[in-house]
């Protein structure tokens, strides 16, 4: 498992798409906190909140993550390795694992300059240290709970196909409906009755509830639940090369 971590993190960092990426990633969230009038801009609102950035950061995350994990499995289709590397002695969850640790990890060095964010608005607090440090510590690992939902969802889709490209829309599609698409559903009409249950089941209620900086079990349970069902996915993709035998 660590050398395929070890190999997925050397080839995101030596590529050019690996850094352009994070830079990305940091750039639109610079622009939309500090830069333009975007509604969330922490000038314009006047108060020391890094709600702004856990606004927007997920909407981020439909693009960034996506692109991370787009090739991990349809290159290896692509460029005839996939049989090389599952007939190695190790299993398809160690390989799926350092895979999805790999994603994960490129996830945390994108947000990880963020915190610089956090120690600009314990400055511009009035008074000075005016913030909820531990609201924000909370929302950071929210963050980190939907990237790790998120990368599980690319893993899975990059192992059904041998198209990168193919693998990054199906993915952007997938994250964006388990995030948002249950709230949409819920405000079916014929539905009320159930709205708050349909709702629960989406990625974006659990998020807002754990960017509260309250870490509820039921929160955490959701999140990690959700991840090992699509790496479990990923592992069933894989195994089915066999039933084609």
């Amino acid at each position: 498992m660590f050398t395929i971590l070890k190999k997925e993190l050397s080839s995101f960092m030596t590529s050019l798409i690996g850094y352009i990426t994070i830079i990305v990633f940091l750039l639109v969230n610079a622009l939309l906190l500090w830069g333009i009038n975007s509604g969330v801009n922490v000038f314009d609102s006047a108060l020391a909140t890094l709600n702004g950035l856990f606004f927007i950061s997920p909407w981020i995350f439909l693009f960034l993550i996506p692109a991370i994990t787009m090739k991990m499995f349809a290159e290896e289709k692509k460029n005839g390795t996939i049989e090389i590397l599952l007939t190695k002695p190790v299993s398809d969850i160690s390989i799926i694992m350092g895979k999805f640790l790999a994603a994960l990890i490129i996830v945390l060095l994108s947000v990880l300059p963020t915190m610089v964010y956090m120690i600009c608005i314990y400055e511009l607090g009035s008074p000075k240290g005016n913030l909820d440090v531990g609201g924000i510590l909370g929302s950071y690992l929210g963050l980190l709970f939907l990237g790790g939902i998120f990368a599980s969802v690319g893993i899975f889709c990059s192992s059904l196909t041998n198209s990168q490209i193919v693998a990054f829309i199906l993915s952007a599609l997938m994250c964006l409906t388990a995030y948002i698409g249950f709230d949409f559903i819920a405000q079916i009409p014929f539905l009320s009755n159930f709205d708050l249950t349909i709702s629960k089941l989406g990625i974006a209620n659990h998020y807002e509830s754990i960017s509260r900086g309250v870490i509820d079990s039921r929160d955490v349970i959701y999140f990690l639940s959700i991840t090992a069902f699509f790496i479990l996915l990923t592992k069933i993709s894989l195994e089915s090369r066999n039933w084609k035998k």
